[in-house]
């Protein structure tokens, strides 16, 4: 299913965006070290109940997990990157974290994610690793514009990604949202341009271009859930609903 937007329902896209980003600016400035992943995903319940919002990852049961998730919140940290379950772990200094965050408010749904790394130190790589995944989400952003092929928003992700020196995996990447949190179309990593979907205003997207250090391979935890780099090394993970109006791609998941 891929929705079209009235410009009076992208008002409502608007709210969902906005709170999206200002949990995860205030979750994030919130976390240290020494901070519990499940101290993340309570502050995370917190919020969304005080907005009157739903959660899209409490009953998110999919194929390809063990559901349903149960949580408010991903939280990925160093090799795990993507659909992180909360579990009794209380961050250390060094430990890059990735919060990934959907929500629904007044029928509309925004999903956003964001890597950083926790205290003082910085693991090799690891700033190269999220500047990268910001600069493919910013390439993405800008490709983004009216008639446009979804191959070229692949492709400025990609471009980026390789570029930088590192493996695309194509199993997971982007999506339509709206009603629901995952739709069509599938925004891939990497791809070609001039093909596929071709964008209209009042379209939704959440675009999240997200690398592995050293491989393509993700395996999955044991929680059913977790899923990590093959060979243990680091990851990141970024990402912004935005929607496609007359002048380009509006960001909705802001964060502040």
């Amino acid at each position: 299913m891929i929705e079209i937007f009235s410009p009076a329902e992208l008002g409502r896209a608007r709210d969902s965006g906005a709170l999206v980003g200002h949990i995860l600016h205030t979750v994030s400035q919130r976390v240290g070290v020494g901070t519990n992943l499940l101290e993340i995903d309570e502050w995370t319940r917190e919020m969304i109940v005080e907005a009157g919002a739903e959660s899209c990852y409490v009953d998110y049961a999919p194929s390809f997990g063990r559901g349903p998730f149960g949580h408010w919140i991903c939280t990925a940290v160093n090799d795990a990157v993507l659909h992180g379950l909360p579990h009794d772990y209380a961050l250390r200094d060094g430990d890059l974290l990735t919060l990934d965050l959907a929500v629904v408010l007044n029928g509309i749904a925004a999903d956003s994610a964001l890597s950083f790394v926790v205290g003082t130190s910085r693991p090799a790589g690891s700033t190269e690793l999220i500047e990268t995944t910001e600069r493919a989400l910013a390439a993405a952003i800008a490709a983004a514009v009216p008639g446009a092929k979804m191959g070229d928003v692949s492709y400025a992700i990609g471009s980026v990604l390789t570029g930088a020196g590192y493996p695309v995996n194509v199993q997971f990447g982007g999506h339509g949202i709206g009603s629901t949190m995952h739709q069509d179309p599938h925004v891939a990593n990497i791809g070609r341009p001039g093909r596929g979907y071709k964008l209209r205003p009042g379209l939704l997207l959440a675009l999240e271009p997200w690398v592995m250090a050293d491989t393509d391979e993700l395996v999955t935890d044991d929680d059913g859930w977790t899923l990590r780099s093959a060979t243990g090394c680091l990851t990141a993970h970024s990402e912004h609903t935005v929607a496609i109006t007359e002048d380009g791609a509006e960001i909705l998941t802001v964060r502040g």
